[in-house]
């Protein structure tokens, strides 16, 4: 009977943890979402060590000291244990301690803004967060898509972020950290596919009433298909072009927006979009679009 208990319990303790199967933040598929992942679990895990024997003691003093166990020991003037104190202060202290340590660590190892060491060319994206929908700029290659982003396997991809309107979060969550997106600034974000798949894309933060829109799917694929898709991309039969007159209609708000390839792009166009909110930096796409009054103050759009 105790070695077939041996056998089963500890699948039975792995039931609780199947339910988080499916939770993207725990099944990574990039280097980043590992360590991210580790992070998570090993935080956890030691705050367990707090958590777990504060909830067995309460029950074990609780029924042990119950009204009704005439043999537990009464002591109404007790007021102080050293051995009581070590205990309570110094596990705490261990474990803070510990903590302490691991996020020093982790927060300059997966810093957004380094740069992943790598023997492959990383691919450079520069993403622009519209309402409702993300827009995505392939600088080196003169593509760009809309609600859709292809990626190489194994490349270091290099992201640049802004915002043409109100706040956004990026998030990938199988691939890792999240980072948001500000008009007027732009923030980088640094992050690799180690397996080909498609992965699940979206706003963390919310935007307006399109925010449910704001999705995407982050296509990994190996380099050679995604050099064919490029290549696709840029030999299109009806060719879409991203210059400053269709970038002004695909700003406008919209909901449900379908994805789409641009086989060209107006090469500075995601600098435009930074610089348009900058005093004394206001190009075309700002003076008509009504962003910035002659006194260099931004106005918050109303739609």
């Amino acid at each position: 009977m105790r070695a077939r208990l041996g056998r089963i319990a500890p699948p039975l303790l792995l039931l609780p943890l199947s339910a988080c199967s499916h939770m993207e933040l725990l099944n990574p598929k990039g280097s980043i979402g590992e360590q991210e992942k580790d992070l998570i679990l090993i935080a956890s895990g030691l705050m367990l060590l707090v958590v777990i024997p504060v909830m067995v003691l309460t029950l074990v003093f609780a029924w042990r000291y119950r009204a009704g166990n005439t043999k537990a020991t009464y002591s109404p003037t007790w007021a102080h244990s050293t051995k009581i104190e070590v205990v309570v202060w110094s596990i705490p202290c261990v474990i803070v301690a510990i903590l302490a340590v691991l996020i020093w660590r982790t927060t300059h190892a997966l810093d957004p803004y380094r740069p992943l060491e790598s023997q492959v060319k990383p691919v450079n994206v520069e993403v622009v967060a519209l309402d409702w929908k993300w827009l995505f700029i392939y600088p080196d290659y003169g593509i760009a898509t809309v609600n859709q982003l292809t990626v190489p396997v194994g490349a270091p991809i290099n992201f640049r972020l802004t915002s043409a309107s109100m706040m956004n979060s990026f998030f990938i969550p199988q691939l890792g950290s999240q980072i948001y997106a500000m008009a007027g600034m732009q923030t980088k974000l640094h992050l690799i596919a180690d397996e080909p798949g498609t992965y699940a894309g979206r706003s963390a933060a919310f935007s307006g009433p399109g925010f449910s829109d704001m999705q995407f799917n982050a296509v990994a694929v190996p380099h050679d298909e995604f050099d064919a898709w490029v290549k696709r991309a840029r030999s299109a039969p009806a060719p879409l072009v991203l210059d400053e007159a269709a970038y002004r209609d695909l700003e406008q708000p919209s909901f449900d927006t379908p994805s789409a390839v641009y086989a060209r792009v107006s090469p500075g166009l995601f600098d435009s979009i930074v610089d348009r909110f900058m005093v004394g930096r206001m190009p075309a796409l700002a003076l008509e679009g009504g962003i910035c009054t002659p006194d260099g103050l931004a106005l918050q759009r109303i739609y």
